[in-house]
């Protein structure tokens, strides 16, 4: 590859982690206490592509040979690592969503969230307490004062149907979007029974009690929830959980 597209490429790069850095579509592949990281990096790639495509051209100002050989150098199949750059400003990728779900679930993973090595913390008061997909797994599966039990709680997820069954899942990433997994909440009852129809990935929020018990090995530690009311909300901006 000729120096000049190196140099080129470069600032493309550079501009390509800028954008995604400030625009939020970081969120779809790193979690976001990357994001400075992000940011740092494009910066440095655009200051030295540009500091290099400068000294290029002042140098072939300066130079005063002209090659008569007629040796030319054909840069035009290099130029085809733009097309990678340029996707990255046009095509911005979908969350991690239900397909997601069932390879993970089809290679033997485990449907749950790990042991938190420190107590629970009280949950707050109201009539209504709001949790993660993942803190109410957890709580669900390890919690030993079960303060799950006859609380209501509001979550919000994706649909993932799977064996007759409506889960409502979230994908929890640890550094980026490569090593995402999910955790599921089997949604039972009445009201549950309407969402058979519901598309894949739909985003819902709902609120409903946990059913004591159903969070163990057998099943994936993936409790169940009894809805009382749900509704379809928008995919949130940051899609993910941690």
């Amino acid at each position: 590859m000729r120096r000049e597209t190196q140099n080129v490429l470069l600032v493309l790069l550079g501009g390509a982690l800028l954008k995604i850095g400030l625009s939020g579509d970081y969120l779809r592949y790193v979690k976001p206490s990357h994001q400075p990281w992000l940011l740092g990096a494009a910066a440095v790639m655009l200051a030295l592509g540009t500091v290099a495509i400068v000294r290029d051209v002042v140098a072939a100002r300066r130079a005063a040979v002209v090659d008569h050989t007629g040796h030319h150098h054909d840069a035009r199949s290099a130029w085809l690592l733009v097309l990678p750059v340029l996707a990255v400003f046009l095509v911005a990728p979908p969350a991690l969503g239900a397909d997601s779900v069932k390879r993970d679930a089809a290679a033997g993973a485990v449907q749950g969230a790990r042991q938190p090595e420190s107590p629970f913390p009280p949950l707050p008061a109201g009539d209504v307490v709001p949790l993660t997909v993942t803190e109410f797994v957890t709580r669900a599966g390890w919690d030993a004062a079960n303060s799950l039990t006859g609380r209501t709680v509001s979550l919000t997820g994706f649909v993932v149907h799977e064996s007759g069954d409506t889960m409502l899942a979230r994908m929890v990433i640890g550094c980026c979007a490569a090593d995402a997994s999910p955790v599921l909440v089997r949604l039972v009852g009445d009201v549950a029974e309407t969402l058979g129809e519901t598309p894949e990935d739909t985003w819902l929020a709902v609120t409903g009690t946990v059913v004591p018990g159903t969070a163990t090995r057998e099943t994936g530690f993936r409790p169940d929830l009894t809805v009382h009311t749900v509704r379809e909300v928008n995919e949130p901006a940051d899609p993910y959980e941690y």
